[in-house]
């Protein structure tokens, strides 16, 4: 029964993160639209729409084009009741790279926007930053079995869908207890990898997952040196921008180190910087976010 239901979360997260093309009103133009998932937050999690949006992007792209990087920008909430919308179109394809914009709607607001560059596969240089030297992720208790430990201190509303099965295993190093968190160093280490095998034929789905998953744990590091969390009464978290480089073509065949360090946080906006690795230590994609990091006044809660 337990490997049915981690089946079932994970074919309801490949079919998130498709998007299914829609008639276009032009041929500069190509619509597709995405459904949308509650995660227990107030607003549609950013992750959903970076995921969905480069597999609109991937969709539209040339032939023997891939991603390599994205430039995103949050401009207006999302939300959780309705489907998105994704327009793409082709800014310029040249012999190796190519240049899309993709604008995420709801209710014919432009939610998110972003560039993304495309490459043909070329040889070249190589060099990068060794993965950091941490506990690997066997025997690390998981996010789901932290929070199922703690379930009697979510609220009643959100308890079913923060302790039900997850599609993505996060194990995080030294993780905090959200309700007592303490000052430490903004800098995190989370083990992750799907729970099941994710489908190989399908490439645009494999940078989907990667875009997807980049957006957890990255705004909360920069809390970590002021002894707040998700938890504080009066928190306000919020991605503002987001940014991927792809360094290599995407591999979800084992585990993957996300290592997250927040090097500023100033006019209530947290920067941080991530690096995910595969376990044999191959610098897979680097991520960049701003996100807002508000402790609202008892008065403005109201």
């Amino acid at each position: 029964m337990q490997n049915d239901a981690m089946h079932e979360v994970t074919q309801s997260l490949i079919e998130l993160l498709r998007v299914v093309p829609q008639p276009s009103p032009d041929e500069r133009t190509d619509l597709y639209q995405g459904s949308s998932e509650d995660l227990g937050f107030r607003n549609l999690f950013g992750g959903q729409i970076l995921g969905q949006s480069l597999n609109a992007a991937v969709q539209s792209a040339p032939d023997g084009f891939f991603p390599h990087s994205l430039h995103a920008y949050f401009l207006l909430p999302g939300s959780v009741k309705m489907p998105v919308d994704y327009k793409v179109e082709v800014l310029r394809t040249g012999s190796s790279f190519a240049a899309l914009r993709v604008d995420a709607m709801q209710d014919g607001k432009i939610i998110l926007t972003q560039n993304c560059s495309f490459q043909r596969a070329e040889a070249g240089f190589e060099h990068q930053a060794p993965m950091p030297e941490v506990k690997g992720p066997d025997g690390v208790l998981s996010q789901l079995e932290l929070t199922r430990m703690f379930k009697d201190m979510f609220p009643e509303h959100l308890r079913e869908i923060y302790t039900r099965e997850k599609p993505l295993e996060m194990r995080p190093l030294d993780p905090i207890n959200i309700f007592q968190p303490d000052k430490r160093s903004p800098e995190k280490y989370v083990w992750f990898k799907p729970i099941n095998d994710w489908p190989k034929e399908e490439a645009a789905l494999h940078y989907a997952l990667l875009a997807y998953s980049s957006d957890f744990n990255l705004v909360t590091t920069g809390l970590q040196p002021h002894g707040v969390s998700v938890a504080t009464k009066g928190m306000q978290l919020a991605s503002l921008d987001h940014s991927i480089w792809f360094h290599r073509t995407p591999r979800l065949d084992d585990w993957l180190l996300y290592s997250i360090q927040s090097p500023a946080a100033a006019g209530g906006r947290g920067l941080n910087f991530g690096h995910i690795y595969h376990r044999d230590g191959q610098l897979m994609m680097s991520v960049a976010q701003e996100g807002l990091m508000r402790l609202k006044e008892p008065s403005a809660q109201s």
